[in-house]
């Protein structure tokens, strides 16, 4: 019953447009009264603490700080140029420049809005002044950026390897092959649309344009594999990671001599915002999975589960609704904190990987970034290129096709995920 009282509570604030920072602690009081725990509140503060006092989780402000930086210096332009000169002559290229320079600044921010917010005007510009309608302009834009966080380095996957105690490094390298399937899988629906509908093809680039694009944007690419090859290898830990990748970001903008104080200090507001609000989250998210685990919900949660379904296939399709239906209201950070809890006993009951499982989760919950009612991406976009939410929401409808077939992909043939990681850090 207090697990009850939890999720009525946390999901009634949430209806009534109560920020989920607040909705959460609020949730975790309610199951503090009705457990009639009210003299015992020590254990509000000792697990707000504990929650955020893990070692993973200093690695968050590193990565939030480099993609800022990388996003204020100018590189946006760059990785756009890079993208334009090696697929800008497909048919619809500039669809496809879309796709591939959303899968390169994925690698530099892990975050879909700041992918939208970097790159949204200069792609849809660029489509619109070369005949593209602004609805597939807009959408396409909002939908690619579902990859951000699939790419490492990624906020959300650190949080799922907190909440899972995973290896970052192996999912990190689970991330890689999955967010270049997702990229792949537009590339294929633009093709395949590009087929009865009259897209604009931009001229073949020289081979001295090409040269340029990459001496301009290719750096962009060495903050993902400092990431990647320092964690991987042993070299450091996830944290000391983030802070050599920082370190390059500010270098790239002294290279690039588009740096300032007024960039740095840009740059680390926005760090110290959105790393406030993911640890509040985090914190406040904390007690609630506490009472939670007291009161034996993941178990009785995984004992009805295992009793309805009968086999790994059902759980994961089970597993994928609850998670695309969550983020049509939640964000992924407080979406995962809520449900791994009650999933995990699960998944582990039906002999799914772990590593597997944290990017299917994260996949399919970053689905909601670009659908209604809550989609940020959605809002982002829109307020950025004057297009109404309605007709966003509708012309974005199409785009999800090619997710949900990588999401499917991915759910069921495990090795697309686990490839990687085995072969780089053994099986």
């Amino acid at each position: 019953m207090v697990g009850i009282a939890i999720l009525i509570a946390l999901f009634g604030l949430i209806m009534l447009a109560v920020p989920v920072s607040f909705a959460i602690p609020a949730a975790a009081l309610t199951g503090f009264l009705f457990a009639g725990w009210d003299s015992s509140y020590v254990i509000v503060t000792q697990q707000l603490i504990d929650g955020v006092s893990k070692p993973a989780l200093v690695a968050i402000p590193f990565f939030i700080f480099t993609g800022s930086v990388m996003n204020r210096i100018g590189l946006t332009e760059r990785i756009f140029a890079l993208a334009l000169a090696f697929v800008g002559h497909f048919r619809a290229g500039l669809a496809h420049v879309n796709v591939l320079a959303s899968l390169i600044f994925a690698g530099v921010s892990g975050s879909a809005t700041a992918d939208i917010a970097g790159l949204g005007q200069i792609e849809v510009k660029a489509m619109r002044a070369r005949g593209y309608s602004l609805d597939f302009a807009a959408a396409l834009t909002v939908a690619t950026s579902i990859v951000g966080p699939i790419i490492p380095p990624s906020i959300t996957l650190i949080v799922y390897a907190w909440l899972s105690n995973t290896s970052i490094a192996r999912l990190f390298l689970a991330g890689l092959v999955p967010g270049l399937l997702v990229g792949l899988a537009f590339m294929v629906y633009i093709r395949v649309t590009a087929i009865w509908t009259k897209y604009p093809v931009e001229p073949r680039a020289t081979f001295p344009q090409i040269t340029k694009a990459a001496i301009d944007g290719l750096p962009a690419v060495g903050a993902p594999l400092i990431i990647l090859c320092s964690i991987t290898f042993g070299l450091t830990t996830a944290t000391e990671a983030g802070v050599l990748a920082a370190v390059y970001a500010l270098l790239l903008g002294v290279f690039y001599r588009t740096i300032s104080f007024e960039t740095v200090w840009g740059a680390a507001l926005e760090t110290v915002n959105v790393t406030a609000f993911i640890m509040m989250i985090i914190g406040a998210s904390t007690i609630m999975s506490w009472i939670l685990t007291f009161e034996q919900v993941p178990q009785s949660f995984a004992s009805a589960v295992l009793e309805y379904v009968d086999s790994r296939t059902a759980f994961l399709l089970v597993a994928i609704l609850i998670f695309v239906v969550c983020g049509f209201f939640l964000e992924a950070t407080p979406s995962l904190i809520i449900l791994m809890p009650l999933l995990l006993p699960s998944v582990d009951a039906f002999g799914v990987d772990r590593v597997q499982f944290g990017i299917v989760s994260a996949l399919a919950l970053l689905i909601g970034l670009a659908t209604p009612p809550v989609g940020v991406g959605l809002y982002v976009m829109s307020g950025m290129v004057n297009i109404s939410l309605e007709r966003l929401s509708l012309a974005i409808l199409p785009l999800l096709i090619p997710v949900f077939v990588a999401l499917f992909l991915i759910a069921f043939f495990p090795q697309l995920t686990l490839w990687l990681p085995n072969l780089l850090l053994g099986g």
